[in-house]
């Protein structure tokens, strides 16, 4: 079931939330980012828990980084030097993150107010990024749809371009299974089904290599209780998580995450190559829903993906989409109790 509740107004214009229900689980959608404010689902005892990160205004959404349950595009992750070359033009790109391009630029899609239309159980978000948008090329025509229908969350991304261009799409949502207000996700247990990791430089853009997580911190291929990585200084500078993995694949969940306090879990499945896993080390704090307060360290993010700086890296699958194609990716989060 689909239904509409006043939320804000944005420049003049009224901002719905966007409500699916599956009559297990609910989720709302904001327009402004195409963004992803609530998720409840039911814990262990039958009571329903607010699992995402959000704000209870639609100007926060527009003024605050950290880009909460937004969706994440042209290019989502970072593009080093903020510059690519398609068949010998090269591009330049806003650098919003030092001398490299982040999630798009200053106003990636998650800072766009998209259009919207209802079914009855599932949201379709469309938005058309001009040619030259953050300096990327070619007009792209996005749509994303969230669908949600037996305790199962879809999201599905698809894109047409006017010009050969690059387009990575992901959604930023800040998981906690705990409820959204309940502080640090140490006592999380995480599983990523993936053997290699992408190194990277020291601006965190990937220098076009593989490497294997055997022995090392990102080897999350046995379920995990995070609590020891989140701050230890020997760890990405006791920031915690923020490191992209190269997916195993198959028809196993990609990832799964759950929080062994309320009995809520997740599993992740996509078709895409790559995640994002990012623990929040650098979310500052901030007033959330319902008087929450968050800060480092309270979210889990599963960023489905293809790889950041694909783009220059030729040994990388490529994020480019020629035109006259269309981009088809799916990302599943499946809720459980145990």
């Amino acid at each position: 079931m689909c239904r509409l509740i006043p939320f804000g107004v944005l420049d003049g214009r009224e901002i719905p939330l966007i409500e699916l229900s599956d009559g297990r689980c609910a989720v709302e959608l904001l327009p402004y980012g195409a963004a992803i404010r609530t998720l409840r689902v039911p814990d262990r005892e039958g009571r329903m828990t607010d699992i995402c990160l959000g704000y209870d205004d639609v100007e926060s959404y527009r003024a605050l980084d950290a880009c909460l349950g937004g969706t994440i595009g042209r290019c989502a992750n970072r593009i080093g030097g903020a510059q690519f070359t398609i068949d010998g033009t090269t591009y330049h790109v806003t650098a919003n993150e030092g001398e490299n391009c982040l999630h798009g630029g200053v106003e990636g899609f998650h800072k766009k107010l998209w259009d919207f239309t209802c079914a009855e159980d599932a949201v379709t978000f469309t938005y058309t990024s001009p040619d030259g948008e953050e300096g990327f090329p070619g007009t792209v025509r996005v749509e994303v749809t969230y669908r949600l229908a037996d305790g199962t969350l879809t999201i599905e991304y698809r894109a047409a371009a006017e010009k050969d261009t690059v387009v990575n799409l992901t959604n930023h949502a800040y998981f906690n299974l705990g409820g959204h207000d309940s502080g640090e996700v140490g006592g999380h247990v995480l599983t990523v089904r993936a053997d290699r990791y992408t190194p990277t430089d020291s601006g965190n853009v990937p220098t076009g290599m593989l490497a294997s997580v055997e022995g090392t911190l990102l080897d999350l291929r046995t379920p995990t209780a995070l609590e020891s990585r989140l701050h230890d200084g020997a760890f990405n500078g006791g920031r915690g998580y923020d490191h992209n993995y190269a997916l195993s694949g198959g028809e196993q969940p990609a990832s799964e995450l759950w929080c062994p306090a309320t009995g809520i879990g997740l599993a992740m499945t996509t078709s895409m190559e790559g995640m994002q896993l990012y623990t929040a080390g650098w979310l500052t704090e901030r007033a959330g829903k319902d008087g929450a307060v968050y800060g480092p360290a309270q979210g889990v993010c599963l960023e489905t993906q293809h790889f950041p700086n694909a783009v220059n890296c030729p040994a990388f699958p490529s994020p480019i989409l020629r035109s006259g194609e269309t981009l088809h990716q799916w990302t599943t989060f499946r809720f459980f109790t145990r």
